[in-house]
């Protein structure tokens, strides 16, 4: 499964590298390697495809680079490969996004999946008590907010296939991974079972009991989100719709109940 996000941005079947159409800009990818994730996976000795995923931070049509660089707003694109690591299927290892000077906020980011089934999954906390935690369950065209300074990670939901997703982050984007390198990583373990479905195994580095609610993505009409437009598409007609993201200010009433 597959969806156009009207971008110009391409990834091969096959492999895990980036092109780009003649009026669109991006670099060159940067590898994830397994070796680069083991502290957070269930079983960090466990062998899989290497390298684990590919992105490319900064990526937009010629056009819009001086108006993303002045509302600090960053796109990225992210390729998972198909398989496994261990027992997990493909994911990433799980951070908070450290605070951006420019807005003094950790902020949040906008997932749109492009190809495959992807599993956003987020904890508000990552100390022993992580609070609530969700696992979103997304496919091609569906987006996924996840708020500021909520630990997260994606996950390749389906290992017969790749997975590609496209992201709003901050430009200033950090990642802080202390805590959850320090608990093993996060509160709860995507496991394969003989079938190749997901059950959830928590991890007992936490010592406060949590419950997981797994879902399908809603639509975010509080963000102001059209869920029947690309996400690259809705900045290009109204760049003022996908600000929050870099602005988490703007929507502070509601980030501490926000529902994912």
């Amino acid at each position: 499964m597959k969806f156009d996000p009207k971008l110009g941005v391409h990834s091969a079947a096959g492999d895990l590298q980036f092109t780009y159409d003649e009026n669109v800009f991006g670099p060159s990818p940067e590898f994830r390697h397994l070796d680069d994730i083991r502290r957070s996976l269930r079983d960090p000795q466990c062998e899989g495809p290497d390298p684990v995923y590919s992105i490319v931070m900064d990526v937009g049509r010629n056009e819009h680079r001086s108006e993303l660089e002045r509302r600090m707003l960053l796109f990225g694109v992210v390729v998972y490969a198909a398989g496994h690591l261990g027992e997990e299927p493909v994911r990433s290892q799980g951070h908070i996004h450290a605070v951006a000077p420019h807005c003094g906020w950790s902020t949040p980011e906008l997932f749109e999946i492009w190809e495959g089934r992807a599993i956003v999954y987020a904890q508000e906390r990552a100390s022993d008590d992580p609070g609530r935690c969700f696992a979103v369950i997304a496919n091609p065209g569906e987006k996924v907010v996840v708020p500021p300074a909520w630990a997260h990670c994606v996950i390749n939901a389906d290992p017969a296939n790749r997975m590609m997703f496209g992201a709003w982050c901050d430009r200033q984007y950090g990642f802080v991974y202390d805590e959850i390198r320090a608990h093993h990583g996060l509160a709860w373990f995507p496991i394969l079972d003989k079938e190749e479905k997901i059950r959830w195994e928590p991890n007992r580095a936490y010592r406060e009991p949590t419950e997981l609610s797994i879902r399908s993505p809603r639509a975010y009409p509080d963000l102001g989100l059209d869920p029947n437009t690309p996400m690259y598409e809705q900045f290009a007609s109204d760049p003022e719709s996908v600000q929050w993201v870099s602005d988490p200010a703007r929507l502070a009433d509601d980030w501490n109940n926000f529902e994912i």
